[in-house]
């Protein structure tokens, strides 16, 4: 959702409008002016993954400005970054550090930009165009050495460390935490210690992370494991904590002997290598009422999750003059999408 159109200043009028530590109102327009600015579409850069350090450290201040001011030069009028759950919480539970985020913050507004901030709750590595390996907090990951389950599990066992998986959205397994409290934390403790710059407009949009790649979607075709286009994937929900979910929705469904299918093949098949989704019609488990029930909960489980955390992000950012936006997968149905942005507005 990076390209969805605002109203900003107009590059040629941006600069000559900070005051202090904050943007001032621009001079009045003329009709012909506003008539322009009505179609204006503001253009953001994604600044460099590895902008903020692994070891939380502004990397290359001064290379950095000086990329800036040529992309101000240009006629940019902001950068969207990556704010890394793994980095600012990296020392411990609650352990939040922010300085190094507040210079980078500051060097934008020094260069007459304004910043869309990404609250990026996945790691860094394994996807496309990831330079750069930044993994979610390491007390996180020693949660996981003791309980793997508390990662996204394929149907073969394969862990994936790069999200934690929704089945412990409510299990208080991280330090008395539950997953869902970790990231609202975060999102509490990033507009506390923004709080000036959120007042002042420089931050105008705050993406919320939902999943892997910060998507709200299951890591069902990681390369890392194998998978190439065009394989199908596999479905995610083998750790213990989501095949309990799923076994207890179908004892309340009257079918305590379901379980997670076991027929939907490897990451590389093809649709038809499957008795899961092979096109031959009639033998085709997800046309039987167990394979549909399957599909209702694994996406409704996604769905939930969503809610869930955007219900926290506008929680935590209420008041703010930010917009909340979140990445979704064109592979949501229609429907799906419909579903949830009707819940956002109600």
């Amino acid at each position: 959702m990076h390209s969805s159109t605002k109203v900003f200043l107009a590059p040629r009028e941006l600069s000559s409008c900070i005051v202090g530590d904050c943007f001032a109102q621009p001079p009045p327009m003329d009709v012909d002016e506003e008539k322009m600015l009505a179609n204006y579409v503001p253009v953001f850069v994604m600044l460099p993954l590895e902008a903020i350090t692994a070891e939380n450290k502004v990397g290359d201040a001064e290379g950095l400005r000086a990329q800036l001011r040529r992309l101000r030069e240009a006629g940019v009028d902001g950068i969207m970054a990556d704010v890394w759950w793994g980095i600012v919480e990296g020392a411990g539970p609650g352990r939040y550090e922010w300085r190094a985020y507040r210079e980078l913050f500051r060097l934008a507004q020094e260069e007459g930009l304004k910043l869309q901030v990404i609250m990026s709750f996945h790691a860094c590595g394994g996807n496309v165009g990831d330079a750069v390996n930044i993994p979610i907090p390491a007390w996180v990951r020693d949660v996981g050495e003791a309980d793997p389950d508390v990662y996204y599990t394929s149907p073969g066992g394969a862990r994936n460390q790069e999200y934690l998986t929704i089945g412990v959205d409510d299990r208080p397994l991280f330090h008395g935490r539950t997953a869902i409290q970790l990231y609202a934390d975060f999102m509490e403790s990033f507009r506390e210690n923004m709080a000036d710059l959120l007042e002042c407009g420089l931050i105008v949009d705050i993406e919320v992370g939902l999943g892997p790649a910060g998507e709200l979607r299951y890591p069902s075709y990681p390369e890392s494991q194998g998978w190439a286009f065009p394989g199908i994937g596999q479905f995610q929900c083998y750790d213990k904590y989501l095949e309990e979910d799923f076994r207890a929705a179908a004892t309340d469904a009257g079918h305590p002997e379901w379980e997670l299918p076991d027929d939907a093949g490897e990451y590389n098949d093809a649709p038809d290598d499957t008795r899961f989704f092979t096109a031959d019609g009639a033998g085709a488990t997800y046309l039987t009422e167990k394979g549909r029930f399957f599909l209702t909960w694994y996406s409704s489980k996604l769905i939930d999750h969503g809610d869930r955390i955007l219900d926290e992000a506008n929680r935590v950012f209420l008041g703010c003059t930010v917009k909340l936006a979140a990445k979704v997968r064109l592979a949501l149905t229609s429907a799906a999408i419909k579903k949830m942005l009707k819940k956002r507005r109600a």
